[in-house]
């Protein structure tokens, strides 16, 4: 079947003109010197450059569209303009807003990987940028609590499967072993995003009253208008999916002439040693229900679905609710100290990526092991953000305990996904991506749900106990324990599952 973009999902292999299958065959029968390491990482450097700067930047701006709710909460506060005082909120009400975004978010992950899967990926994920920018921009409009919830309701609807989506589409570039490093490094514009959007929240916060707009008005508007732009410029620049090496593209329909073209990015011998280096898995496009149904029942999902779950939800609970946990370690903090101070959290989100990621890729055998040393670390940060006192020095400490849990929470959304796109491509091909990273992405998120509608502003006894969101930051480490379980309960069934199979495989010979 043809994509959107008229390029192949699927051609047997008979079709491939005969130089492309004789140079394929014999390399892969070893009749002819394989292509050295350093021409292999030339290609993936060359997909690198066309791919990764394009998913940093759309990445980077929906998550500034999603996430610069959190710090409207506190933007000039003085002037009641902050986002509760110009909208008349209460505290439950902005929680129920946040938590709606992650409702229609979780049941749409999945229809929307699949729908990626059949059409056009690169054109799928800039519908989703344009849509995203399109409902940042009516934020500007909001006048009242029921106005909150619908725009945050349909934000959660159009970005359903972005984050998924692209994992998904890395592997139809990258072998599972060469992709946490690349999933980390468009993952650092979520940290990036989170602290330039604190950092420029304070110039937003002197715009405020500029032409009849508050701060936050300003804020969501002219991230929207960026984030619309940049998702039309995405059908010029994301490479469609790679066809088999030799095979002619198929023209398109006449009803998806309109849009815009892209140029291969390997030329033929290099989609050769490329087609060899990924084992074909990203070729056998074609599945059924049927296909699908084997996914949905595969039990490795869900102690994948349970990692998710804590760390995301850790994740955007602290990303939703920063300034507000800043401002309960010191109410005398400004907006401006807020926004200024919320920033390196997410710096050391960015380090954490960094440092951690590639190590997981070197080492992929020992994916738990990477996964559970950096929640590890979440924890004591939470256990020092909750139990240090309150003196100058100890409320320090405390701030020095959410950069901690910063720097933990970098590496673990993407190991995660690299791992369940390794163990499922393996198992299932390309339906097994697309409806894996959806589900766990999807049903994961109910983590966000919990920490953005039952903790901090959702549960307003807990900002009375001493000290304060004492249950909020035991609420997380709780999910946290989980996802460790969880990750070392997967590796140990996926061992004994393996060594079941050989022992079937060796009973069968006999």
């Amino acid at each position: 079947m043809a994509s959107i973009d008229g390029e192949l999902h699927q051609q047997p292999e008979a079709e491939i003109t005969s130089k492309a299958l004789t140079d394929i065959s014999s390399a892969d029968d070893g009749d002819s010197t394989p292509a050295d390491s350093a021409r292999r990482r030339q290609i993936f450097r060359k997909l690198d450059l066309r791919i990764i700067p394009a998913f940093w930047v759309l990445y980077f701006l929906a998550s500034a569209v999603r996430a610069n709710i959190g710090l409207a909460q506190t933007m000039n506060e003085k002037q009641h303009h902050d986002l509760e005082s110009y909208l008349h909120l209460t505290p439950h009400q902005v929680s129920t807003a946040l938590a709606l975004f992650y409702a229609s978010y979780v049941v749409l992950e999945l229809p929307s990987n699949l729908a990626m899967s059949k059409l056009s990926p690169p054109v799928w994920l800039a519908r989703i940028v344009i849509s995203v920018g399109i409902i940042g921009t009516a934020m500007v409009g909001m006048k009242n609590a029921a106005g909150f919830y619908v725009l945050r309701l349909l934000l959660g609807a159009v970005e359903a499967g972005l984050w998924p989506g692209m994992s998904f589409y890395l592997t139809l570039f990258y072998p599972p072993q060469r992709m946490a490093k690349r999933v980390g490094w468009y993952f650092t514009a979520s940290q990036v995003s989170a602290a330039v959007v604190g950092l420029v929240s304070a110039g937003f916060q002197k715009m405020d009253g500029d032409r009849g707009l508050v701060g936050f008005q300003w804020m969501v508007l002219i991230w929207g208008l960026v984030t619309l732009v940049v998702g039309f410029s995405l059908l010029w620049w994301l490479p469609g999916r790679p066809q088999l090496p030799g095979q002619p593209t198929i023209q398109r329909s006449r009803w998806a002439s309109w849009l815009p073209s892209t140029c291969p990015v390997l030329t033929p011998e290099e989609a050769v040693i490329h087609y060899q280096d990924t084992n074909k898995a990203q070729f056998n496009s074609a599945w059924t229900m049927r296909d699908l149904g084997r996914v949905l029942l595969d039990w490795r999902l869900w102690p994948l679905i349970i990692m998710y779950f804590g760390v995301v939800g850790v994740g955007n609970g602290v990303q939703s609710y920063g300034t507000v946990i800043l401002s309960s370690i010191n109410p005398s903090f400004s907006g401006i100290d807020l926004s200024l101070l919320y920033a390196p959290i997410w710096i050391c989100d960015l380090f954490g990526i960094l440092t951690i990621t590639p190590i997981s890729d070197a080492f992929h055998k020992h994916r738990a092991l990477f996964f559970s040393v950096p929640v590890l670390l979440q924890i004591f940060g939470l256990l020092l953000a909750t139990y240090l006192g309150d003196t100058t020095s100890q409320r320090w400490g405390r701030y020095i305990g959410l950069l901690i849990v910063g720097f933990g929470l970098g590496p673990t959304v993407p190991i995660t996904m690299t791992w369940t796109a390794e163990i499922f491509q393996a198992r299932h091909g390309e339906v097994g991506v697309a409806a894996a990273c959806a589900l766990v992405s999807g049903l994961g998120n109910l983590g966000s749900v919990v920490t953005n509608y039952a903790l901090f502003a959702g549960w307003p006894a807990d900002a009375k106990r001493n000290p304060k969101y004492i249950g909020s930051n035991w609420t997380m480490i709780g999910i946290l324990i989980a996802s460790i379980a969880s990750s070392w309960l997967l590796t140990a069934l996926v061992k004994l599952s393996k060594k079941r199979k050989r022992g079937c495989k060796r009973l069968n010979v006999l």
